[in-house]
């Protein structure tokens, strides 16, 4: 990058109105993570729906003002996705230290981006389904020639990547990039990133999991994504109860993501 393409890039990052947008996008994904979360309590409950990003969305442009809703929801994550992705390619230093700030910001990015993705592919009118996908994409590579070993280390990487946002949550090292206040709101912040991270862990391991089932059987069915990973897990011993564990983890990650909206270090 040119300096001048870099000093452009710096004060586009720095400027209020960027800095604005990605406040929104932190909201954005509370409010895509609340109702997340209030449609596994749901399915919890005995309720059906599709317990997924893309079944938030889709659920969201069906009712009234929703289409408007998806794309400013869409949007948002847009906003907070590019300015994810000037954070790390404008990260300064060469150190460890550093390089970890850069990919944990590329890794937001990518996140955000693609969930900026969903949004706009349901507004314009598609309906993705997150299980198909990932059973076609799974069944495709068990059909390769060392297709099970990618299964599972996909599977294996989500249930690292599941672990890293419950660590994240024990660890408390969700103030490195949210400001804790002083006083009641400063215990409120802080209890609600413990819990919202170890919620979302849980969320992302078990999808994980299926896919290393998927391997090790050599099933594709076994694959899918966040809603099979539900309907597997309402099938075991005190299944219900654990799925309404994770709802209620997700509802209070969205509590974390709104309060993120405000107190985030940009």
């Amino acid at each position: 990058m040119t300096d001048a393409a870099e000093d452009a890039a710096r004060t586009v990052q720095r400027s209020p109105v960027a800095k604005g947008l990605a406040r929104g996008g932190y909201a954005a994904n509370g409010v895509v993570h609340l109702l997340f979360g209030v449609l596994v309590i749901v399915i919890a409950f005995g309720g059906r729906g599709e317990s997924d990003q893309a079944g938030v969305f889709k659920a969201l442009v069906a009712a009234p003002l929703g289409l408007a809703a998806v794309w400013i929801l869409g949007l948002l994550l847009a906003a907070l996705g590019l300015y994810q992705l000037l954070r790390g390619v404008l990260a300064r230093g060469t150190d460890g230290a550093a390089w970890g700030r850069r990919l944990s910001a590329l890794g937001q990015a990518v996140v955000y981006t693609g969930l900026a993705a969903i949004a706009v592919t349901v507004a314009l009118g598609a309906r993705p389904d997150g299980d198909r996908s990932a059973q076609e994409v799974t069944r495709g590579l068990l059909a390769t020639p060392g297709g099970v070993f990618v299964v599972a280390a996909a599977g294996v990487g989500l249930g690292v990547g599941g672990l890293v946002f419950a660590s994240i949550g024990v660890r408390r090292s969700f103030d490195k990039q949210v400001r804790i206040p002083p006083g009641p709101m400063g215990a409120v912040v802080t209890w609600t990133g413990v819990v919202g991270y170890l919620g979302k862990g849980a969320s992302v391991t078990i999808v994980g999991v299926l896919l290393v089932v998927a391997a090790v059987k050599q099933e594709p069915a076994a694959a899918g994504g966040f809603d099979a990973a539900i309907q597997a897990l309402l099938e075991q011993m005190l299944g219900p109860f654990l799925v309404f564990l994770i709802g209620l983890g997700l509802v209070v990650y969205a509590a974390f993501c709104f309060l993120r909206s405000r107190y985030a270090k940009l």
